[in-house]
């Protein structure tokens, strides 16, 4: 009996590490610059901004381990507490067609996305890329906070 039971415990124990496994996720990292990074890799994709203040220009790149598929816009979405959606026809896919990038003056919407919510969501056509939140509040913090470093 006690053999079963010590049997079932590693059953148990075997099946709870596997499920918290399942999915990998890395955590957020902010670089300072210039330019400045943010990113984030999941099993699925890995997200990418960047900010120069010499220029000032941010930059959004979203890659996955497939092409994107071939859609007029690209969104993102933002779950939780300050919840939103965002859209552009304005991306530029690299050669191969697995990463798309998104260049602006202005990223206050995906930064305030980033920071405030629980997942954000890169869209394309019918291809949804969830991206978890936790832990970004810090280091989207950090980056909005990129400055030109003084010498």
């Amino acid at each position: 009996m006690l053999r079963q039971l010590h049997s079932l415990s590693l059953l148990s124990w075997a099946a709870l590490t596997s499920t918290f496994c399942v999915t990998p996720s890395h955590a957020w990292e902010f670089t300072p610059g210039p330019p400045c990074l943010l990113t984030h890799k999941t099993n699925q994709a890995e997200i990418e901004l960047t900010y120069d203040p010499t220029l000032p220009l941010y930059t959004l790149t979203v890659t996955r381990t497939t092409p994107w598929p071939n859609t007029p816009f690209f969104a993102m979405r933002f779950d939780g507490p300050q919840g939103r959606k965002i859209a552009t026809d304005k991306h530029q896919f690299s050669a191969d067609g697995r990463s798309l990038s998104v260049q602006n003056s202005g990223f206050g919407n995906v930064l305030g996305g980033l920071q405030y919510n629980r997942v954000a969501y890169a869209i394309f056509g019918d291809t949804q890329v969830p991206f978890p939140l936790g832990g970004a509040a810090e280091p989207v913090k950090k980056f909005r906070a990129c400055d030109i470093p003084l010498s």
